[in-house]
């Protein structure tokens, strides 16, 4: 006998009062899954196919088979939704705390080889914590839930200084942030490569299909020397062929001379690269004397200097996944979003010209 006859011989033998009770759920009922599988035992009890109800009404065929097995062997009380009896639930907020536990350390820390997290890694480890075992889709669900994603970790390197010689570093040029005096500017100093083989990186694509990016070759490189004011956001660089001291002092000089020559103290904040320390940058700080200070960075702290993030919208805007075929044509692009990141102070999209 086919499943869609079972259908029609219990649907028979419910009274009047039960199939009006399935047709109203299944035109009003509240419940959205509870009206579904009112509507696929109504239309198998009409005499409609599996096949027919998967294309009309959208649900999947075996879900069709699953309702009217369940309906055929309990009745109406067979589609019930049955999670409602599995018991209390297990995921409680200890169980949650030992995962997001788990997740900020490795797997290693708690005898595996393995040094990245899987799914069921983690419920074999937080099973152990709390003798309480969950499906993998549970995990999933409860991952959603505690905005725990899959994403790609930040290297960085030890610092070598102690820590309290760091913080008292990065304290005190805080303090001068905040207590800045007047006819005084304080700017965060970097220099950053372009290449004219482009960084690649994430992009939208379509499914199944992988985006290629066209590269010239042969590597070229371009500099920037760059300077953040940390009051009006101003990013003011000087551009050369090689990343060197040379490089450094143009910057600085085009801030003494021209772009803060009003300012009685000039404060550069920058990291220990050898080319701000050098002999001839020592040989140029006698011509600007006292107007040009350094305030070095502890060691392998590149977040502390705010020009690094303006780097990183320049490459995320500009040099990631670029296409442009020579130095000119990237440097313009370059020069044209710094220029309009500079006039309107805003992170924004420039136009290709």
């Amino acid at each position: 006998m086919s499943i869609v006859s079972e259908v029609v011989r219990q649907w028979k033998r419910l009274s009047k009062p039960a199939r009006d009770f399935l047709n109203r759920e299944a035109m009003t009922g509240r419940n959205a899954e509870f009206r579904m599988r009112c509507k696929i035992i109504r239309n198998l009890a009409r005499g409609e196919t599996p096949m027919q109800i998967h294309r009309i009404l959208g649900c999947s065929r075996s879900q069709v088979y699953r309702m009217s097995h369940r309906f055929v062997k309990n009745g109406i009380v067979g589609l019930v939704d049955q999670r409602e009896e599995n018991g209390p639930t297990k995921v409680l907020e200890e169980y949650a705390s030992e995962v997001l536990a788990a997740v900020a350390g490795s797997p290693r820390e708690h005898g595996y080889d393995r040094p990245t997290w899987t799914q069921e890694l983690l419920i074999l480890v937080v099973r152990k914590k709390t003798s309480v075992g969950i499906s993998r889709t549970t995990m999933c669900r409860l991952l959603q839930r505690l905005n725990v994603r899959n994403g790609r970790p930040k290297p960085y390197v030890m610092c070598p200084w102690p820590q309290r010689r760091k913080s008292r570093r990065l304290n005190d040029i805080k303090r001068l942030e905040k207590k800045l005096p007047r006819h005084h500017v304080m700017l965060y100093v970097d220099e950053v490569d372009i290449h004219l083989n482009p960084k690649i990186g994430n992009d939208w694509m379509l499914k199944g299909q992988q985006k290629q990016v066209l590269t010239p070759g042969q590597n070229e490189k371009w500099y920037l020397a760059g300077a953040l004011d940390h009051q009006s956001g101003r990013l003011h660089w000087v551009e050369g062929t090689s990343k060197n001291s040379a490089l450094f002092i143009s910057l600085v000089d085009d801030l003494v001379q021209k772009r803060y020559r009003n300012k009685k103290v000039i404060h550069l904040v920058l990291d220990n690269f050898k080319i701000h320390s050098s002999k001839a940058v020592q040989a140029a700080s006698d011509r600007w004397g006292k107007r040009v200070q350094f305030h070095f960075l502890p060691p392998y702290c590149p977040d502390a200097n705010r020009i690094e993030r303006r780097w990183k919208d320049l490459h995320d805007n500009v040099t990631r996944n670029h296409t442009c075929r020579s130095m000119d044509e990237l440097m313009a692009c370059v020069r044209r979003y710094l220029c309009i990141r500079r006039r309107t102070g805003k992170h924004g999209y420039c136009a290709a010209a």
